[in-house]
């Protein structure tokens, strides 16, 4: 498996790379499901407002659009960073079934944050959080999109 993640993760890291390339964040993201990649996206992809043009949202908006339904049990999700509060948030309301992050986001991030988000058992109205993997070449990335 970890050669799969692998793979999925050199994918964000090319994503990343155009963002930056376009002068933005350098994230790039994967909706991962029954192994196939089903949508992708990368930082401001799309002509919407910066604060809400994140690479995980945008592919999330994807994968729920080609599936027609709000409710990606099934999916995986890769991202070149961890996810922020935002992005974590529409990750819980979707049910995704877990999230593969290179790099942590630090204070703003959804897991390693205060405000633990992506991976809290404590909002009632919410599924079971998704399982977290972090650092999936995480050198590599950092270096590649600094």
């Amino acid at each position: 498996m970890e050669y799969q993640h692998e793979q999925y993760m050199k994918r964000c890291i090319d994503l990343g790379k155009l963002a930056k390339e376009r002068g933005h964040p350098p994230v790039g993201s994967l909706i991962v499901k029954d192994e196939q990649v089903i949508a992708e996206a990368f930082e401001r992809e799309e002509e919407i407002p910066q604060s809400i043009g994140h690479a995980e949202l945008i592919a999330v908006v994807k994968a729920i659009k080609l599936l027609n339904t709000k409710d990606l049990d099934n999916c995986l999700l890769y991202t070149t960073k961890e996810p922020c509060f935002m992005c974590s948030y529409l990750i819980r309301q979707c049910k995704i079934k877990g999230v593969i992050f290179a790099s942590p986001s630090g204070e703003i991030g959804g897991v390693g944050s205060n405000f633990p988000i992506l991976s809290t058992h404590t909002i009632g109205k919410w599924s079971s959080p998704p399982f977290i993997i972090e650092g999936i070449m995480r050198e590599e990335c950092e270096r590649r999109l600094k």
